[in-house]
Parts: structure tokens; sequence; C-alpha cells
């Protein structure tokens, strides 16, 4: 079997994306594990590959049955959309529409299993809305266009990996959405990804939601016992390896020395406070439980420092290795 393909969605135009972009790209060792499908604007890349000044070229595409991934080239699937004048970090509706067509593309490739795995550059949720994409992120327009009813985030930095029971909705509305099924799933989902990743029997740890797990009823209304252990216990019950509700502060000390393969944290907060500690350069966000694997940077557009070559793209390149490291292979022509 052969190199998995990997698309490479652009992101926000106006963003980093397009450099970062450029920039992984010339990582040998990375192409050399796979075959590098860039989906976006043909200019835009253009001009990120001057500005950082690389010494690859750019080949249009227009389907992936067309790109060659030779050493030297980026193949990128053109989907002519970005205004040629569009500015450098300034909020773009033409640049959101732009990084919704990427993802749309992305995600047909990937049903149609013309691609193995995608890979999102990072997208700006004001500019996705002003263009008409009411989406509160990538994780929720990736559920939407694989027909998806629920998927779980997972963040992985070195040492710690971290998957979600909620995400983006405010902190009362997610302690109201928390049940003991809901948390059940996301310890599935996790155990499944992480035995895909070759971890045969990862040790689950689950945060409480109350200071000190509730201490015995001195904090909060029982939320411990009545919304989270009885899906920790049905996790239990079919023996992954689950353990908790444990209170964040210590929980999160034990992972990052190295007690748990994957916390299960129950909102936004509490999950990516500890992953982003750790360091945005070599974070990366898994969407988990979609029909194809997508993985992402796990920073913004950074409009301040866009268009200036100074953007990091080591996240970029740990998305792509675990992409890569979570794609199927498949033949290679001769």
């Amino acid at each position: 079997m052969g190199r998995p393909i990997v698309a490479i969605t652009m992101g926000d135009a106006a963003g980093i994306g397009p450099e970062i972009i450029v920039k992984a790209l010339a990582d040998s060792e990375l192409r050399s594990k796979a075959r590098m499908l860039v989906i976006g604007d043909l200019r835009r890349m253009q001009l990120a590959a001057d500005i950082v000044s690389s010494p690859l070229t750019l080949r249009k595409v227009t389907e992936p049955s067309e790109a060659l991934f030779q050493e030297g080239t980026i193949d990128v699937l053109d989907i002519d959309c970005i205004p040629e004048d569009l500015a450098w970090g300034e909020l773009s509706a033409a640049a959101g529409h732009g990084s919704y067509l990427f993802i749309e593309k992305a995600v047909q490739l990937a049903m149609d299993r013309q691609v193995d795995a995608i890979c999102t550059g990072p997208l700006n949720k004001a500019a996705l809305h002003a263009a008409g994409h009411k989406f509160p992120g990538h994780t929720e327009l990736l559920a939407e266009l694989t027909g998806t009813e629920e998927v779980s985030m997972m963040l992985t930095a070195p040492k710690m990996r971290v998957i979600h029971v909620t995400t983006h909705i405010g902190l009362i509305d997610a302690i109201a959405k928390i049940n003991g099924d809901l948390v059940y799933r996301t310890i599935k989902r996790g155990y499944e990804l992480l035995r895909t990743s070759g971890i045969e029997n990862p040790r689950i740890a689950v945060c409480a939601i109350n200071p000190h797990a509730g201490e015995n009823g001195l904090f909060g209304y029982g939320e411990e016992a009545e919304k989270i252990q009885p899906g920790i216990e049905k996790a239990q019950a079919e023996g992954i390896n689950a353990f908790g509700p444990l209170p964040a502060d210590t929980l999160f000390f034990l992972a990052g020395r190295g007690d748990f393969d994957l916390v299960v944290a129950q909102y936004h907060d509490q999950g990516h406070g500890p992953v982003k500690v750790l360091g945005l350069e070599n974070g990366v966000n898994i969407t988990v439980g979609l029909p194809v694997v997508r993985t992402s940077v796990d920073h913004g557009t950074a409009f301040d420092i866009a268009g200036k070559n100074i953007a990091d793209h080591e996240s970029l390149l740990e998305a792509l290795r675990q992409a890569v490291d979570l794609a199927p292979a498949r033949e290679e022509a001769l």
C-alpha cells in the first residue's frame, strides 16, 4: 500500500493559512509519508509562496487524479474565488465564503474517497458569518457537510490529549446539556480513535464539573453523580479503562505527567486552557466521530501577522503528521 492523500484546505485567504501551508509543504520528511493536495485559490497561494520566498513550484489541478505529487511542487486544486486585491489581515466576506468553499470541496472529495484525510487551515468565524455561513466553527460545519449528528472536538499537545463533552456553547448551557449518555458517547469516541492510532487499552480520565469534584455535595448540586458518573460506569461496563469524575485541577496535572492517555473535559475552557498553556505551536485539533479523518491547526488566522512571513507553521506540520497517522493507506500508481 502507498501513501495516503491528504487534502489541505487554505483557510481564510486574509490570514496566515496560505503562508504556513507553503512553509509546511517544504518539509521533505512529511512529503515522503503522504501525498498532499492543497484546496484553495491558486493566485493567493502563489502570492504566499512569493512572500515566503518558497523554492517550490505551484501546479494547478482541477481534480485529484491530475495531481502528480512530485518533489519540488505543490499541487493546488484551484477554486478561483478570492479577489486579487484582497488585503492581508482584514475581515472579508469574500475570504469567509472562500474558506467555506474549500472545506465543502474537501469534504466532497473525502466522502467520495478521492482523498484519505482532511487537514484544515484556520478560518475566521466572523468572516464565515459575514458570508452567510452561520456556523460556530469548523467542527460544526464539518458535521453539517458530512451529515453527522454528533461529533467531538479533541485537542492534542505534547504529553496531553483532551476530548470535549461540550464546546461552543455558554457555560450554563453546557452544564444543562451534559448527561450520562453524552459523557459515555464522548468517552467511546475518544477510546475508538486512540485504539485506531495504536493505543490498545487507553487510560481515560473524566473531569468533574465542580471544584473538588463536588466534595461530596459541598459544591454544586450533585452534577457529578447525576450527569457524569452514569456515563463513566457505562463505559467501564464495556471494558473501557475510564476513571472519574476527578477534580480537573488535579487531573490535568496527572495527565501532564503521563498518567492518562486522554482527558475528557466537560466544557470548552476546561479543556482548551491546559492544552494551550502547553504551546499553541504544537497544538492540533481533531474532529472525532466524522466519517472522514480531519485534523487542524489549533490556532486562528492571526490577522495581525498575516502576509509578513513570520507565522510559525509547526502546528500545521503536527496536524499533517496526525492526519497521515490516522488516514488509511491507498494504492499508488507505479
